[in-house]
């Protein structure tokens, strides 16, 4: 038989079926081949298609002339035509040895426009919708479109938005697409309420979970907004909350949201499952894998008999000895926690088994969910990649990087069975959420040279969605300027090197002493990670002062330099810190503490070699009232390694340290001038307590404090006149005790003290009244 007649006889066994296929214009008829046996065709002809050209057809077709196709390969191709979005109707037939494609072309976009919006901005949503100007015109993607606008206005709490479409045609196959869009008003969140709750009260769980009751600020920081995923994330919050408190049992039995359309408001209601207290019972580590000797691991162990039971000891212990096992060179080696509840003494032993896990290897990371942040910033967090060991404990650690980047709202990391049995496929789901902020700061000194001081600032702590941290300040005085530039790569070069620099310019006119200081520079900086908690930093520092000003005497130590003389301060400086800190804005428990050596003396005109160290202990007096104690301390001492000294290098303190008192308010002074030279030697203490304020819901940020402060300044290595003499040079206590109020605002931590001195010297100069932005130090 010819080639041709099996051909035909092929053909011959072909039928026509008809599929139906829904797209956005309704359900169509496609005519597909339905091909009895393998067949092959010559050529393949395009019919219908105008503005897509014939070739673009061909590359989207699985069907190639001399090769046998079967119906499956029909079916595909059909798919593969639709998928490009530039068909409306497609079909395929077989008529001889030629495959007609006949295509019917969707419109083009000319241009998409929105109407009507103005909470949110034209850019935002051409980001969320997938119809494009100059690309093709699809129902489907419409209807897509318009539940993605919905969801964006969702996320701002305005659930009951309504969005419709008009299309307005134009020549040539063209038409304009207006997405018009009725925002409504914004839904709130009248009232948060928790059901069987006993040990702690309503208004401590309020302060632990993300959403917020709708309040005055609410505008701002969206805190209101219900969405569903966000309360499954706040589940987990009040999760780790109680078990991190001994309540090892807590569960949440249920959370709902329910609508009140009359009013657009809704009421949340947590229901959860307390449970018993319990203390750590026994604690041990075994070992079941050869080589690594469990003894040795013991004094990685975080947790300990008799102490209460928490969750986060229980994983920084499992963390400790992973990472000490897989430096031992077993990277597939897993550690269990097994716990062992004595419900009569409300204890949970545990035990601390490493044995051999299962050999696993990652077969790709994959991310999803982020809007904004790169991929590569969710994956430098990662201390594996693709192709090594599946280690479960990266994972844990990981995760725990990324929480605390403040990047993202929620991060979820789960995985799935890879193509082969040890391959195993890593998701990453998370949710970008706002990272710029804007700050203000106020203070008002009424010494010499005081005055109400005002500052302005504005960071973004994942600049670009790159991860990179900038930060830009301005403040004004009635007799000072300042301006201030902050960035920091946070991996530099690739590695986890925090590189970065500070530009700073500081203007001073004291009218009072008739004359003026001006100071400018730069730091160069790099910061690396020792440990998860433990990280050193080294800076170059260079700075350059001037002095000028109308005084004949020219003995004083300020006024020395008012001939026009400029000294410049060239430096370099290495500082340890340790932050175990549990939360960066609130701390509740943890330790920051800080060492820092500087030398000055690689050119320009000072020389001295500093030490200066500081640590501040958070503790939680009362878990349910939400008291929170802290004590802090500092200590400095500067060597001369130089012929002399100059008051700019020696320590100045003031209200940042003891508050009651001016900056530059204590410590040695000209007796002759009055001005204030610094002093070699400081100390300082504090000892604070803060509260929420009665009376006033938790969710507006408010908290009051009281505090008490002292520290001394003293010695002197600057050079006076004959005729001058320095008072201050001892050791005498300075004291004061005063009340704060502190607001975590939508602008950043502000804070406002009172403060009023209990100890100190006649020549002291006293700040009772104290604006700024509050901090960890």
């Amino acid at each position: 038989m010819k080639a041709g007649s099996r051909f035909l006889n092929a053909v011959s066994a072909v039928a026509l079926s008809a599929s139906m296929v829904a797209t956005g214009t309704g359900i169509v008829t496609l005519a597909s081949a339905s091909v009895a046996e393998a067949a092959t065709i010559s050529r393949v002809e395009v019919r219908g298609a105008t503005r897509v050209s014939p070739e673009t057809v061909r590359a989207n077709i699985t069907i190639v002339p001399g090769k046998s196709f079967s119906n499956a390969d029909i079916d595909s191709s059909v798919k593969r035509l639709y998928s490009t979005g530039y068909f409306s109707d497609v079909s395929i037939n077989v008529s001889g040895g030629t495959l007609v494609v006949t295509v019917s072309e969707n419109q083009l976009v000319n241009q998409v426009v929105f109407n009507g919006n103005r909470k949110i901005k034209d850019d935002k949503l051409q980001a969320v919708v997938r119809t494009r100007s100059l690309g093709p015109y699809s129902e489907a993607t419409a209807e897509s479109d318009i539940q993605a606008i919905k969801d964006a206005y969702a996320g701002i709490g305005r659930e009951d938005v309504t969005v419709t479409t008009q299309v307005v045609p134009i020549a040539e196959g063209r038409v304009n697409l207006a997405f018009v869009i009725n925002e409504g008003d914004r839904t709130k969140i009248t009232a948060i309420k928790f059901v069987g709750n006993n040990a702690y009260s309503n208004g401590r769980l309020e302060a632990v979970i993300s959403t917020k009751e709708s309040g005055i600020f609410s505008f701002l920081n969206r805190k209101d907004v219900y969405n569903a995923d966000k309360l499954r994330a706040d589940e987990e919050l009040l999760r780790q909350f109680y078990y991190n408190r001994g309540y090892a049992d807590f569960r949440v039995v249920s959370s709902d949201a329910v609508l009140d359309e009359s009013t657009n408001e809704y009421t949340v209601t947590i229901t959860v499952e307390e449970g018993e207290r319990y203390d750590f019972g026994a604690v041990n580590v075994e070992s079941t894998v050869e080589g690594v000797n469990a003894e040795e691991l013991k004094g990685l162990v975080r947790t300990s008999e008799g102490s209460i039971y928490k969750a986060k000891d229980v994983q920084e212990s499992i963390s400790a000895i992973s990472k000490r096992v897989a430096s031992q060179g077993y990277p597939f080696a897993r550690v269990t926690p097994r716990g062992n509840r004595d419900f009569g003494n409300r204890t949970i032993a545990v035990d601390y088994l490493v044995d051999q896990g299962e050999r696993a290897y990652i077969e790709r990371i994959e991310i999803r969910g982020n809007t904004r942040t790169r991929d590569y910033v969710i994956r430098r967090e990662f201390d594996m990649s693709e192709g090594d060991a599946f280690n479960q404990e990266m994972i844990t650690t990981a995760k725990r990087r990324l929480d605390a980047l403040g990047y993202f709202s929620a991060v979820n990391i789960s995985t799935q069975p890879g193509s082969a049995s040890d391959r195993v496929v890593v998701i990453v789901d998370v949710q970008d959420q706002s990272t710029g902020s804007f700050g203000i700061g106020a203070g008002y000194s009424a010494g010499s040279g005081g005055g109400f001081l005002l500052e302005a600032s504005i960071e973004e702590k994942n600049f670009l969605g790159r991860g990179q941290y900038i930060r830009l300040a301005a403040g004004r005085g009635d007799n000072s300027r300042t301006y201030n530039v902050s960035f920091t790569e946070p991996y530099f070069l690739g590695y986890r090197l925090a590189a970065g620099f500070d530009v700073f310019k500081n203007e001073n006119d004291y009218d009072d002493d008739n004359y003026s200081y001006d100071e400018q520079g730069f730091s160069l900086r790099v910061t690396a990670p020792i440990t998860e908690r433990l990280s050193t930093t080294f800076r170059y520092n260079l700075s350059q002062m001037d002095y000028s000003g109308d005084k004949a005497d020219l003995s004083s130590p300020y006024d020395r330099a008012i001939s026009g003389s400029t000294w410049t301060r060239s430096s370099i400086s290495q500082t340890l810190t340790y932050n175990s800190l549990d939360d960066a804005q609130l701390p509740h428990e943890g330790i920051l503490a800080s060492a820092t050596q500087e030398y000055a003396g690689l050119g320009g005109t000072s020389d001295f070699y500093k030490l200066t160290a500081k640590a501040k202990w958070y503790y939680t007096v009362n878990d349910d009232a939400d008291i929170i104690a802290s004590l802090s301390g500092g200590a400095g001492h500067v060597f001369n390694t130089g012929g002399k000294m100059e008051v700019f290098d020696q320590f100045q303190i003031g209200s940042n340290e003891i508050r009651g008192f001016e900056r530059n308010g204590i410590g040695p002074r000209s007796q002759k001038y009055g001005d204030a030279i610094g002093g070699t030697t400081y100390f300082t203490a504090s000892a604070e307590a803060t509260f929420p304020l009665p009376f006033v819901s938790r969710d507006a940020g408010f908290r009051g404090a009281i505090f008490a402060d002292a520290g001394t300044l003293y010695g002197n290595d600057v050079d006076v006149t004959a005729d001058d003499q320095v008072s201050g040079t001892g050791s005498s206590l300075r004291a004061s005790v005063g009340l704060g109020l502190i607001w975590a605002s939508p602008f950043g931590p502000l804070r406002v003290d009172y403060a009023f001195p209990i100890a100190k010297e006649d020549y002291d100069r006293v700040q009772n009244l104290k604006f700024g932005i509050s901090s960890s130090f």
